[in-house]
């Protein structure tokens, strides 16, 4: 069988930039809505921070049946903290997401940068999967890897990819084994005013949305069947 992993960063607003969370009121919800429509199931990684002041938009990503998963505290850069720090933060999230969902067993670092020497600590608190590598980040080449009972998942091309015209975007994805795709509820809203990076900016809003749901039909037509990542365990 076909699969493709649609897996959602839910933080604020294109860290470190910006500290707001618009994109959860925004985003999130015509996510939501297209994945109901659609009828696919995603994983969502969350902060805790996110989780902490936005409960009920939690609640409503459960509700609709799809994954939650760990996305760091406050989207801190892991690379940059002590192993203290580190430890710290993932149980500081897990006390936040564990009141939402008791059987959290996926992770994503921000930035997708996660030391190796971390990942004992991901194993110690119950983690199945670590989806913090890309295959477009060196070293190469990015494959699926068993390391002690966790399976680390790269994600296969970059949210941004995700907003470039189909024609570039399709050929792209058919060529990757049970690719994993990743977006922020943020890059759903209009962004193309906002003092940040321009591949924070460009066909945000409602033409990410229509790239998104153009995305789904296609690999649908496909006979692919949309997973959230925890089915990677069996």
């Amino acid at each position: 069988m076909k699969k493709l992993f649609i897996t959602i960063d839910v933080e604020q607003d294109c860290p470190p930039m910006l500290s707001s969370m618009h994109g959860i009121k925004d985003g999130l919800p015509k996510l939501l809505k297209i994945f109901k429509q659609e009828e696919v199931k995603a994983t969502f990684l969350v902060t805790g921070a996110v989780a902490q002041f936005h409960p009920r938009s939690i609640e409503g990503i459960i509700e609709k049946g799809h994954e939650l998963g760990c996305h760091g505290y406050a989207h801190e850069r892991f690379d940059r903290l002590s192993p203290k720090e580190a430890r710290n933060v993932i149980d500081k999230a897990l006390e936040i997401l564990r009141e939402f969902d008791g059987d959290i067993v996926s992770f994503r670092a921000p930035n997708l940068k996660f030391p190796t020497q971390y990942l004992d600590f991901l194993e110690g608190q119950g983690f199945l999967i670590d989806s913090s590598l890309a295959k477009y980040k060196p070293p190469f080449p990015r494959r699926s890897s068993k390391v002690g009972h966790m399976i680390r998942v790269p994600v296969s091309v970059t949210s941004s990819f995700l907003r470039l015209p189909l024609p570039l975007v399709l050929p792209v994805l058919r060529k990757v084994q049970n690719p994993v795709l990743f977006a922020h509820p943020w890059e759903f809203m209009d962004m193309s005013k906002t003092p940040v990076r321009f591949d924070c900016r460009f066909n945000t809003g409602e033409g990410a949305l229509r790239n998104l749901s153009a995305i789904i039909r296609h690999f649908k037509s496909e006979n692919y069947a949309f997973l959230p990542l925890k089915t990677m365990i069996s």
